[in-house]
């Protein structure tokens, strides 16, 4: 535990891609440029906004604000369609660059990442993390497009950090240290913390922790003992004194995929054969990890009292297997069994696979062989789908699903890319 400020010099830097998938569009799309724009995962009026643009965003639009709503408060929005390959490419080329500067990059999420110069060469350490900060938003612009920008925030923890890249958006760049951290929050809510929302906020403010100023004078047995009640409180304490706690692999607990259904008049078949295309793509992504399962859940929401785009009851079936199994076919033979019992009048379902273990053994088979063959076909299929993208193989019972069912934004999750 340490009690002091950390007056170390700041070294972790947090890389943040202003409105991401609204200035790719914008980027890929000239005539979207200066436009106010919002990405949704389905061309409909009900559809839930997923991002916007800074343009949008200055007419009051917000995210989760939906299509309709929206457009009444800025009637020259303009809705598109989220283009998945696009944000992947721009990932993949911001990993890139990242990669340029030290040995140890960890992506956060899809649009943001973070950069540990604690061992990178002495080198590149001595050029100044602003002055790299600033190439990189140059190296953006240049090795991407024009329209890109992102948010670089210094610090001494990837939490300060963080916090720091999020002070001045679109296109800023600040430090926090040890100089200037209460200066910094004194300008901030509770809520702008990353971590606490309005349940946290209300926990801080019942024992008198108002600010964020409050929450860096508490003492550590005040936040364990009377706020969060666990180790959490001695964390929160290093992490806002710019302490790392925050540097940990989690291991994954499950995999899975949701689907609001394309229309709600589909017949039992047809709503399988969704769900047979969720168990396929959950499955590639379990193998992709190199793990395998004992558990498989489907669940499904009914209509709500306002209609088919309001969540009603919800059902779930579970099975556990008493040993582990990787392939498509068993997961969508569990999951129909299951499915078999849900209920009428379904507006989405979701299945994910849980009890995870590494690798793949002994799949229960009758015969050495049909395992061996099952593996051998499963490994060659995937391949192919690495190769050429998510669902280019696939069974026959999926062939019409795939105008409906999409991949869409991975949200806080790089596993996949």
């Amino acid at each position: 535990m340490n009690n002091g400020i950390n007056a170390a010099q700041p070294l972790i830097m947090h890389i943040d891609l202003n409105s991401c998938f609204a200035t790719v569009e914008q980027q890929a799309r000239v005539r979207l440029r200066g436009r106010p724009v919002a990405v949704v995962n389905r061309r409909t009026d009900q559809t839930m906004i997923v991002t916007c643009s800074y343009e949008a965003k200055a007419a009051g639009v917000t995210l989760g604000m939906k299509l309709r709503d929206a457009r009444k408060l800025c009637p020259g929005l303009v809705g598109v369609e989220s283009d998945p390959p696009k944000y992947r490419y721009v990932y993949h080329k911001l990993l890139d660059i990242m990669n340029d500067y030290s040995a140890h990059v960890t992506m956060k999420s899809i649009d943001e990442g973070v950069i540990d110069f604690t061992q990178a060469p002495d080198a590149i350490r001595n050029r100044g993390l602003e002055s790299i900060g600033r190439e990189i938003k140059q190296r953006l612009r240049s090795e991407i497009g024009v329209a890109m920008r992102c948010n670089v925030g210094i610090a001494t923890n990837r939490f300060l950090a963080k916090t720091a890249a999020s002070l001045h958006k679109p296109d800023g760049m600040d430090v926090i240290s040890h100089e200037n951290l209460r200066d910094v929050l004194g300008t901030l809510k509770l809520t702008d913390l990353t971590g606490i929302a309005e349940r946290n906020q209300h926990r801080l403010q019942s024992v008198g922790i108002m600010t964020p100023l409050d929450f860096l004078d508490a003492t550590p047995k005040v936040l364990h003992d009377s706020v969060f009640k666990s180790i959490n409180g001695e964390q929160w304490h290093q992490r806002l004194r710019g302490w790392e706690v925050d540097d940990v692999t989690t291991e994954t607990k499950r995999v899975g995929r949701q689907y609001v259904l394309d229309n709600f008049n589909l017949s039992f078949d047809e709503i399988l054969m969704r769900l047979h295309h969720l168990c396929e793509s959950v499955g590639w992504r379990m193998r992709k990890q190199g793990l395998s399962a004992r558990g498989v859940y489907v669940g499904a929401h009914t209509f709500g009292p306002g209609g088919p785009w309001r969540k009603g009851a919800r059902w779930h079936a579970m099975h556990v297997s008493d040993t582990p199994f990787f392939s498509d076919a068993t997961i969508y033979s569990i999951a129909r069994k299951l499915f078999v019992n849900a209920p009428p009048d379904i507006r989405d379902i979701n299945v994910h696979c849980y009890l995870l273990e590494r690798g793949e053994r002994s799949q229960l088979s009758l015969f050495a062989d049909e395992l061996a063959r099952e593996r051998m076909v499963t490994s060659a299929i995937d391949e192919i789908n690495d190769r050429y993208g998510e669902h280019t193989l696939h069974a026959a019972n999926t062939l019409k699903t795939s105008p409906f069912v999409k991949t869409k934004i991975p949200f806080g999750s790089t596993r996949y890319l």
